[in-house]
This record gives structure tokens, sequence and C-alpha cells, in this order.
């Protein structure tokens, strides 16, 4: 009976063969001390390299200890490439391409007011020098070159300028110019000057028809500027001169 009252060896003996005294010290002041250094797992396996084994290399310990992110998670939207900062046009900028020469207006565009005006009065000038020498089957040979060539030139212009229409690109306004004046000639002064003035109007107030196919082919602000903007910037140009033929046309009818 008594020595089933007797407690068992490994009852309550401390843990390592400490004192019960020793034991209940260690444990208490392991229970409120920080970890630290010499806790650290990767610390231990660089110091042994026994326990560099059981806790693997510190690379393995780091990347155990290293957030990963979340399979689910939805990822986020690339950044938005920025947009081409509109440029102002100059004389060493037209200089440098010859497409710009072109869409320029061959400097015209270049005036600080009104360039679409200035384009359409070199388009005017421009058209009654070389109607010396062009006959009408040559002056559309002309005309059909620019529109295409013009097409390409409006085009990589706007291109290097960023913005889909310039107010500087005038080689709309004088295709548009030398179309209305090829079928008006022989004309006096006075119906070019009448020609010159309905164009002006149609193209810069933009009434009806020519409100709608100046919106036909815009992009928004920063979008990519290819042919469809560069046909675009001719065809408003193009639908006015219809309009000012078309006015031409029935005053003449009325007047004569």
């Amino acid at each position: 009976m008594s020595s089933a009252m007797e407690p068992r060896p490994d009852e309550g003996a401390p843990a390592h063969g400490l004192p019960a005294e020793s034991a209940a010290t260690a444990a208490s002041a392991t229970a409120g001390a920080p970890f630290s250094a010499s806790d650290d797992p990767a610390a231990i396996a660089s110091a042994d390299p026994a326990a560099a084994d059981a806790f693997g290399t510190e690379a393995d310990i780091a990347s155990d200890f290293t957030p990963h992110d979340d399979a689910d998670a939805p990822a986020s939207p690339p950044a938005a490439a920025p947009a081409v900062a509109p440029r102002r046009p100059t004389l060493g900028f037209m200089l440098r391409h010859p497409a710009r020469w072109m869409a320029l207006g061959f400097g015209s565009g270049l005036s600080p007011k009104a360039p679409g005006t200035v384009g359409s009065l070199w388009g005017w000038a421009g058209f009654l020098v070389l109607n010396h020498w062009l006959a009408p089957w040559q002056w559309a040979v002309v005309i059909v070159a620019g529109l295409l060539v013009g097409w390409w030139a409006c085009t990589l212009t706007a291109r290097h300028m960023g913005v889909s229409d310039p107010g500087s690109v005038v080689w709309d306004e004088i295709i548009a110019i030398w179309i209305i004046l090829w079928l008006l000639m022989p004309a006096s002064f006075l119906w070019q000057l009448a020609a010159f003035g309905l164009f002006r109007y149609f193209d810069a107030a933009k009434p009806g028809p020519v409100r709608w196919a100046d919106g036909l082919f815009k992009s928004a602000p920063g979008a990519p500027i290819g042919a469809r903007q560069g046909f675009g910037i001719m065809f408003d140009d193009l639908v006015a001169a219809g309009c000012t033929l078309l006015v031409l046309a029935i005053a003449r009818q009325l007047l004569t």
C-alpha cells in the first residue's frame, strides 16, 4: 500500500536534470523574456552545422518568413502609357522633315493668328501663280497627287505634334481652295474673293455637314494618331469646299 503512494521516479523531477527551483526559475524567465537573436532559427543554423540540417539553410528559413502574394488577389492593371505632350510648331520643327513642310503650308501654318486663313490665302496666291503654266487636266493631276501625299504629310505631322487635328496644319485648306478655284475658273477677282470668303465661313463656323465631317474621324486626346485621323484633317475641308461650290453655283444661276 505504501509503495502505491510513493511517487514515481519521473514524476515531479526537474527537466534536464535541473533542480526543481532552477527549472521553475528558468521557466518563468523564458515566459517573460522577449525573443532574442539567439532564438532565431537562422542564427542557430549558421552557428551550428548540425542545426542547419534541422532548420534548413538561411535561404530556406528566410523564405518561410517572406510574405507571399495571394494567388487569388486580382492583378493590378498596368500603368497607362503617358500621352504625347502637344507641341507648338516652330520654323525649326518644320525644317526637320519634308512632311512638315507640306502640312504646315510651307510656313503659312506657323502664323500665330488665324493660320487657317493665312494658309488659304497662301493657297489662293499659289494657285494664281501656277495657273500660268498648268492646264486644267494638269491641275487635276496635281490635286489628286496633293490629296494622297497630303494625307501622309498631315498624318505624320499631327503624330509628331501629338494632336489629332492641329490648327497649324493647313495643307487641307490649301488643297481645298485649289479644288474650288480649279472648278470656278475662269472667274473675276470678285468671284474668287466670294469663293475665298465662303470657304473660310464654312471651314471656320462648320455649319451642318461640315461639323458632321469634322467630328467623324476625331480621336480622344492622347489616343494614337493614324491614317484615319490624318484623313479626317482633310475631310471636313473637302466638305467645306463642296458647300462653297454649291453656293457659288446657285449664285451664278441667280445672277447671270
